[in-house]
């Protein structure tokens, strides 16, 4: 037992350590495919000075906003914790297809229970859905909305990386892995 009274948990042998680092990095991956995306129509509007003073009343706003729903309740709270346990699971419980599919294991797209698949399957169809909107949008709006997801993903990626550096060292996961009973 530790002094702050914290129970760690069992190391990953250096495969599992491997295969769950494939799973978190293809995370990432995904998402700072997503920035890099995205920022360049984030800095459109600023860049041609598109924004009048009231602009950025609402990016502060807006961007703010991003970092608390999306980054810390949505990412922080949620998603990024339980990135980081479905792939430890995944290094210590390794299975061929999961393995090789693990970014989407760990995000719960599969391997999962009833509700994380669910939850899943329909915030990817939301967000695609959003997408599509906001593609609708002209500048400077599009900008500041993208600026908005841009920092949120970019502060979710963070807390991802957070999160899997106390995972690795042995540190509990606050959310459960949510796989099926049987694995």
């Amino acid at each position: 037992m530790r002094d702050d009274g914290e129970r760690r948990t069992e190391p990953l042998s250096p495969a599992g350590t491997a295969i769950a680092a494939w799973g978190i990095v293809g995370v990432l991956a995904i998402l700072a495919q997503a920035c890099v995306r995205l920022a360049p129509l984030a800095i459109e509007p600023i860049l041609d000075g598109a924004f009048a003073w009231w602009h950025w009343l609402l990016w502060v706003a807006w961007v703010g906003q991003m970092i608390y729903s999306e980054g810390y309740r949505g990412f922080h709270r949620a998603f990024s914790p339980r990135v980081v346990a479905r792939a430890l699971h995944l290094g210590r419980h390794p299975h061929p297809v999961r393995v090789l599919l693990a970014p989407l294991f760990c995000m719960g797209f599969f391997h999962a229970t009833r509700k994380r698949m669910i939850v899943a399957w329909v915030m990817i169809a939301a967000i695609a859905v959003l997408i599509i909107l906001v593609r609708m949008l002209d500048q400077p709006w599009r900008g500041l909305v993208d600026a908005g997801v841009v920092v949120g993903l970019a502060v979710g990626g963070a807390s991802i990386v957070y999160h899997a550096v106390r995972g690795f060292a042995g540190h509990p996961m606050p959310v459960p892995p949510d796989v099926p009973e049987i694995d």
